[in-house]
């Protein structure tokens, strides 16, 4: 490998980090400090692997989000884990009639700056208060903490949006407010240490991605309000 491979690979890792994680990453650092100055080596450098992980939990890298009426962004990094016909959680505000669900579940390793799925207004925000069952199964998306984003596009059409906590994640922290305009791929906030984001499509709309495929928040599309096709199907290869 050439050394200009190596500094293009370095810098996909190395990417820039939220400032969020400014303070984690400084306590982690701190905490390595003393160890070193304790003379607790095999500690100490465990630290130091824990404080490049917590730099690299909160990188926030620039992407490319597609532009087109109609389509759906995928919100957050990670594993589609689910796609199924429910009725939406009544913190949203949505009619009360079965619709599409889209899960991605974030593990510790994938980007946790989520990103709007559409151009739209933030019609309403609410934080429910709950446990940390692992986000990955299905009862976290009524039991576990999470707060709900009711999005409304400029014709009326409305998307809901929850991020959901998970096993390890204690804290959702949101960059907007109610009545805030977002665009598609713009942040709109974070979910700390392993988490899943739902998405609420508009009744009759199908999703265009398939369970276990790996979403890219800001450039993965979910879905086209404008498509009349059947919901897809993958397999793995």
């Amino acid at each position: 490998m050439s050394p200009m491979s190596i500094i293009n690979s370095v810098s996909e890792v190395l990417v820039p980090v939220h400032r969020e994680g400014y303070r984690f990453i400084a306590i982690f650092a701190a905490v390595t400090l003393v160890l070193f100055w304790l003379g607790i080596g095999p500690l100490a450098w465990a630290g130091v692997v824990l404080t490049l992980w917590c730099a690299y939990f909160f990188r926030d890298p620039e992407r490319v989000t597609p532009l087109r009426d109609g389509l759906v962004i995928s919100p957050a990094d990670g594993r589609i884990s689910a796609i199924e016909e429910v009725i939406p959680p009544v913190e949203l505000d949505l009619e009360r009639e079965p619709v599409t669900r889209i899960s991605v579940f974030m593990n510790v390793f994938d980007v946790h700056v989520n990103r709007s799925p559409v151009d739209a207004a933030i019609r309403k925000i609410t934080y429910v208060p709950g446990l940390f069952v692992n986000a990955d199964l299905d009862k976290a998306s009524l039991d576990n903490e999470r707060q709900a984003l009711t999005l409304e596009r400029s014709g009326g059409q409305r998307i809901g949006v929850v991020q959901i906590a998970g096993l390890v994640a204690r804290r959702i922290v949101k960059f907007v407010n109610e009545n805030d305009h977002l665009s598609a791929g713009e942040r709109f906030g974070l979910i700390r240490f392993g988490s899943r984001v739902d998405v609420y499509l508009p009744k009759g709309v199908k999703a265009m991605a398939c369970i276990g495929q790996r979403a890219v928040a800001g450039e993965t599309v979910l879905a086209d309000l404008n498509s009349v096709e059947p919901e897809r199907s993958g397999r793995p290869s």
